[in-house]
């Protein structure tokens, strides 16, 4: 497959920057908004979650933007990282203004990837800086930030998992919204082109033969009884999909509803108990242009089901 074109950064208003330790094989990944926020919303959808600053993006809730956005490596440990986003941003200025200080917003979700290098070594506040002070636009995907330790494909006994990554794409619509994601994809289940329907990532035997979790699911192998259970949140695919329009906090949590169709097209099985399957929306509000909104949440679905791909492409030796 040839990778898809395009990244959340082509969305006005969206740096992303990453740092990432090899030998630990974790990382961090931040996607900062302009300096007074971006709309924002979430969706979880995985039963073993793993967030922080969540319950502030539901609508009804005072706050409505977010000054950024993290997604982590290191499991719950990783959730530090956004400490060291927030100082870092409040010497930058942004924030909500609260007089004597100004506390920037800075939802978080963590996967979990300790059982892959070098378990005490996890993201920090001081990876998570590291990853704001190279924010950019455009990003390397890949094995880069949060998911430097990814992998997908672990639902077969005797498998290996497949080395995943984090992988983003963009749209730009003809009344001129741009639509992007960024998705860290460390699922349980297997991974499959969206359009095509190839297998893109999934586990293998030791002689390198490839094993497919479906037919142990859906009883076309050999003993579907045995199925491997990884321990609940050691899994988890998290990400961010954000545009340049204008959306209220009602819609923004909407579109992170929708993103999650993104990764139903591409993840068999997705939503598990052992997955803590988050997506965050953010609107930067940088045009004027009007999109219908039907329009733009297919949109949604479509670039996340695009960077899932893309971050399985870059992950390959």
């Amino acid at each position: 497959m040839n990778p898809y074109a395009g990244d959340i950064t082509n969305v006005h208003g969206i740096r992303v920057g990453q740092a990432q330790s090899e030998s630990g094989r974790t990382g961090v990944t931040v996607v900062l908004c302009r300096k007074d926020g971006a709309v924002g919303g979430v969706s979880v959808r995985g039963a073993a979650p793993g967030t922080r600053e969540t319950d502030l993006l539901k609508p009804g809730n005072l706050v409505e933007k977010a000054n950024a956005v993290v997604l982590s490596g290191g499991s719950a440990f990783g959730l530090e990282a956004a400490g060291g986003v927030m100082r870092y941003l409040e010497q930058m200025d942004c924030g909500m203004d609260m007089g004597v200080a100004r506390v920037p917003i800075v939802p978080a979700a963590v996967l979990y990837d300790l059982n892959v290098g070098d378990p005490h070594i996890r993201p920090d506040a001081a990876m998570g800086r590291a990853a704001c002070m190279a924010a950019q636009k455009g990003m390397q995907q890949g094995r880069f930030g949060a998911g430097c330790g990814a992998t997908v494909g672990k639902l077969v006994p005797g498998a290996v998992p497949q080395d995943s990554g984090i992988g983003s794409a963009s749209i730009t619509l003809p009344e001129g919204v741009t639509v992007g994601a960024v998705v860290a994809v460390n699922a349980v289940g297997d991974v499959y082109h969206p359009e095509t329907g190839e297998v893109l990532g999934c586990a293998h035997m030791p002689d390198g033969t490839r094993v497919l979790a479906e037919g142990l699911l859906y009883g076309h192998a050999p003993a579907p009884q045995q199925i491997r259970i990884p321990a609940p949140g050691s899994n988890t695919t998290i990400g961010v999909v954000a545009v340049d329009c204008k959306l209220t906090k009602e819609q923004a949590n909407r579109l992170a509803d929708v993103a999650h169709d993104g990764l139903a097209r591409t993840i068999r099985p997705v939503h598990t108990q052992m997955d803590g399957d988050t997506m965050f929306a953010l609107a930067t509000g940088r045009t004027e242009n009007e999109v219908n909104f039907v329009k733009l949440c297919a949109a949604a679905a479509e670039v996340t089901a695009r960077a899932i791909a893309n971050a399985l492409y870059f992950a390959k030796p």
